[in-house]
C-alpha cells in the first residue's frame, strides 16, 4: 500500500516504477479513502498498543493506493523494498529511506506474512477485482 502521506506528496509513480523495475506484477491496484472501520481491522494485531489510535487515524486521513502484487518472494522483497520502519533507520535506496519522512508518516505499508497478506488483501480487494 502507498499509504496517505506518499498519495499526497504523488510519490505513487516513482513506487509503482520500483515495483516493475523489481520484477514484480501489479495484479491489483486502486485508490481508495479506507473507512474507520476497514482501518480498525487492518490494523487490528495492533489494537492494544497505545499507537493503534494514531495508525487508524493517518491511514483514514487521505487517499492510499492499495496494490497487489505477485512474483517470486513478493512479501519478503517488497519488505525489503520498503526498508525499516523508520526512515533514519532505513538503507539508503529504500522507499522509506529515500522518500519517507518520519516513522509515522513512512509512505508504504506491506504485509508481513502470507497470511496477513490474505486477510489485508480481501480488506481492499473482492477476488473478481485480481488479475492473475
Amino acid at each position: 500500500m502507498i499509504k496517505p502521506d506518499g498519495v499526497r506528496r504523488g510519490l505513487t509513480p516513482e513506487i509503482l516504477a520500483r515495483i516493475q523495475k523489481k520484477g514484480y506484477r501489479v495484479v491489483g491496484l486502486k485508490q481508495m479513502v479506507i473507512s474507520r472501520e476497514t482501518a480498525e481491522a487492518h490494523y487490528g494485531e495492533h489494537k492494544e498498543r497505545p499507537f493503534f489510535g494514531e495508525l487508524v487515524s493517518f491511514i483514514t486521513s487521505g487517499p492510499v493506493v492499495a496494490l497487489a502484487l505477485e512474483g517470486e518472494n513478493a512479501i519478503a522483497g517488497w519488505r525489503g523494498m520498503m526498508g525499516a520502519t523508520n526512515p533514519a533507520s532505513a538503507v539508503p535506496g529504500t522507499i522509506r529511506a529515500d522518500l519517507a519522512t518520519t516513522v509515522g508518516e513512512n509512505v508504504t505499508h506491506g504485509s508481513d506474512s502470507p497470511e496477513s497478506a490474505e486477510r489485508e488483501l480481501s480488506l481492499f480487494f473482492k477476488a473478481d477485482e485480481l488479475i492473475h
